[in-house]
């Protein structure tokens, strides 16, 4: 993994960490920072040392959305150069959305804008109870776009509506009801969720899990309920017969842990 300037990457007993870097600006996103978070994702992709990703953001908050003088650049282009900007920035949710690795983001202090579509591309959220959210884009004449693919996915039509329509601001417990997080915790107590969790996640099979990833995103976005029937049975036909299904098959028949479970 390359050296970031905007983003930190760090690997822990195959736990991949990327953290955003720019803490004296609530770790706000520009074209640097976005640039890098496509980067690191897609390198994790390769990593087979790498099982569970997980995001989170250095100093108070998780991330304060657009980089101010970001913004102010982006101001200045023409219609051409704000779509390809857009398009990035799209990349960038996307490419979290679809790591072949479980991902876990991590939220404290505030998630504003654009972050909710960091957090919203994972799989699993955790955030602090005093966090503060905001799909603040209606206040400045604009709309949650790119993100909101994700957001919608995770909320649903009407809870976005709720939520990017007012602009409003709200709290962990708030977004944890509207299911924008999985969970809202005491401060104090996140780490510890988020080590359950990768505890659980640590006991399924690498192979597995990247197909159950693959199988979820192709039925919910490029199959219709009749091509599903013939692409299910052609999948888990293969993976019974891979190195990996016969190994996990094989420890529950045999009444053992699976050989990626690590001996204490």
């Amino acid at each position: 993994m390359k050296n970031f300037q905007n983003i930190e990457f760090e690997l822990t007993e195959n736990i991949g960490t990327v953290w955003l870097n720019r803490p004296d600006k609530h770790n706000a996103m520009n074209a640097e920072m976005i640039a890098e978070i496509i980067d690191c994702f897609e390198e994790i992709n390769t990593m087979d040392e790498v099982r569970i990703a997980v995001l989170r953001g250095r100093g108070k908050s998780f991330c304060a959305g657009a980089d101010l003088n970001y913004m102010k650049g982006i101001a200045e282009f023409g219609l051409e150069e704000n779509y390809q900007d857009s398009l990035r920035l799209a990349k960038c949710f996307n490419v979290i959305y679809t790591c072949n690795k479980p991902t876990i983001a991590v939220v404290q202090g505030a998630s504003i804008g654009g972050a909710n579509g960091l957090l919203a591309a994972c799989d699993f959220v955790y955030c602090a109870d005093d966090t503060k959210f905001a799909f603040a884009e209606v206040k400045l004449g604009i709309v949650p776009a790119t993100i909101s693919p994700y957001v919608v996915k995770r909320i649903g039509e009407f809870g976005a509506r709720d939520l990017m329509l007012t602009g409003k601001r709200f709290l962990g417990k708030e977004a944890e009801h509207y299911r924008l997080v999985n969970k809202s915790l005491a401060a104090e107590e996140l780490d510890e969720q988020v080590n359950k969790t990768i505890k659980i996640l640590m006991s399924s099979g690498p192979d597995a899990m990247a197909a159950c990833k693959k199988l979820i995103y192709t039925i919910s976005n490029k199959l219709d309920f009749e091509e599903s029937i013939d692409y299910t049975s052609r999948l888990i036909a293969e993976l019974r017969a891979s190195k990996e299904g016969q190994e996990g098959m094989a420890s529950f028949l045999e009444k053992r842990k699976p050989n990626w479970v690590k001996k204490k």
